[in-house]
């Protein structure tokens, strides 16, 4: 029998959720990270790395999907490790041709669901950067301690957290099997952090089919102390 979050997971339509958003750009708290890093002068990405170091930087993209945000992570440079579970995230992202074909080089993807990241899982490596674009409400609520702490662990002093928070006044927030925060809690969660830039949004729309939803969401920026 699955579990609610496999439920959940289950039912969404990911294939037409991918579809829906091919050919968009990054997303732009990730595009905000980038060229805040950029302008410091710490992603001089050619040949030789950041400051003459042998590799790029590391950067890990939580729930790439189909790989908008990978891609523009390979295009100005970066290693990158990308994880997401669903089973056509890999060949989607391997099939992009906004990408140079020298690039794929510097990519490594990892399977994984959120729960599977962790002690006694997928451990995350030190990284300059950590990605997680609309990716963590679908992070169980008994894991998401643990996948944060993680998250944290990972980046290294200086390093750069970009992505999203849901809010619990999201459509979302009923479904037991997701991980929302209210403005505390979010602000709880960075205290580790210097905030680069955080906006709430708090609106109706709608989702990639046309459904209404009521988004309640935190666009953040931030700054491993």
């Amino acid at each position: 029998m699955l579990k609610p979050a496999e439920v959940y997971a289950a039912t969404r339509d990911w294939e037409g959720y991918f579809a829906a958003v091919a050919g968009k750009g990054a997303r732009e708290t990730l595009v905000e990270g980038l060229e805040l890093v950029e302008r410091e002068g710490a992603a001089g990405l050619g040949a030789g790395g950041v400051g003459g170091a042998v590799e790029p930087p590391l950067a890990i993209d939580l729930g790439a999907g189909e790989g908008r945000d990978t891609a523009e992570l390979l295009r100005r440079g970066w290693r990158v490790l990308a994880i997401d579970d669903h089973a056509s995230a890999e060949r989607l992202i391997r099939g992009r041709t906004d990408v140079e074909a020298g690039a794929w080089e510097r990519l490594r993807f990892e399977r994984r669901d959120f729960a599977g990241i962790g002690p006694g899982g997928l451990r995350l490596p030190p990284a300059r950067l950590i990605n997680a674009s609309f990716a963590l409400p679908f992070c169980p609520p008994g894991h998401f301690a643990t996948l944060w702490a993680e998250m944290c662990g990972a980046l290294v002093p200086g390093g750069l957290l970009c992505g999203q928070l849901f809010g619990d006044k999201d459509t979302w927030a009923t479904m037991p099997d997701r991980t929302h925060h209210t403005r505390e809690q979010v602000m709880t969660l960075l205290e580790p952090f210097a905030i680069v830039s955080v906006r709430e949004e708090d609106k109706p729309g709608k989702e990639f089919d046309g459904k209404s939803k009521h988004w309640h969401v935190f666009h953040v920026v931030a700054r491993r102390r």
